[in-house]
């Protein structure tokens, strides 16, 4: 499998992001390898609080949530997922599909040997967290969740997701600091923050990722990834 790699000087300086990189080596399924990079704070020895962003944002999204559940005695791991961030990014938009995503993670908590997790999952996050919890339930402990779900094509998404869908498919630019705008942002966003949402992608070819994710929501039945989320939700139910 083919990819970019963002390259590390325009990490530099991000605003109330000092973390030092950390890397993990992941099969891409094709007899390669990716590289996915994560952030790790806070009591080495404690369980873990997983943090996994959404579309399209990486770790600098939780920059403030790290320190304050680090210092309250926590183990805080923050990956990029693949696709964004520090992580590797395949070039092909038909790199990227849900199943991928989820055997990524699966990988990655293994690397790291992942016990009693505390999953957060915003967005993306919770859709990919949320079936990596249902299929690896031993490693799991408690779930929080914003502003995401787990859904099997079998209802409408709505209006908004339609238009989503078409945005992230036509705008000539995907400024990614006025997407995460765009989609949720309530306070005022400096420049330094803009640039920090948008260092990962400085070009078009950095975004395969972040173009393809909407697409791979599963908003129909026929969805290749519905079965395995009606699996997960049938896990998910007896918690």
């Amino acid at each position: 499998m083919q990819y970019h790699r963002t390259p590390d000087p325009y990490f530099d300086n991000l605003p109330d992001y000092p973390f030092a990189p950390n890397y993990v080596q992941l099969s891409d399924f094709e007899g390669g390898e990716l590289r996915m990079h994560y952030v790790e704070q806070g009591d080495p020895e404690a369980d873990p609080i997983l943090l996994l962003h959404g579309e399209p944002s990486w770790s600098f999204l939780y920059r403030h949530m790290i320190a304050v559940l680090a210092a309250a005695g926590h183990r805080v791991i923050a990956p990029d997922l693949i696709g964004f961030g520090r992580s590797d990014k395949p070039t092909e938009r038909a790199d990227y599909t849900y199943e991928r995503h989820v055997g990524w993670l699966k990988q990655f908590i293994e690397a790291l040997d992942l016990q009693d997790i505390t999953l957060f999952g915003q967005d993306w996050g919770g859709l990919s967290g949320l079936r990596l919890a249902a299929e690896n339930p031993d490693r799991f402990a408690r779930i929080a969740i914003g502003n995401t779900g787990l859904p099997t094509g079998e209802q409408p998404l709505g209006s908004f997701f339609d238009d989503w869908q078409k945005f992230s498919q036509t705008d000539p630019e995907f400024n990614i600091g006025d997407v995460v705008i765009m989609l949720g942002q309530i306070t005022d966003m400096s420049d330094a923050v803009r640039a920090g949402y948008n260092a990962p992608f400085p070009e078009e070819k950095y975004k395969s990722g972040a173009r393809q994710f909407p697409m791979l929501v599963p908003n129909r039945p026929d969805n290749p990834a519905s079965d395995a989320v009606k699996a997960a939700w049938r896990v998910l139910e007896a918690w």
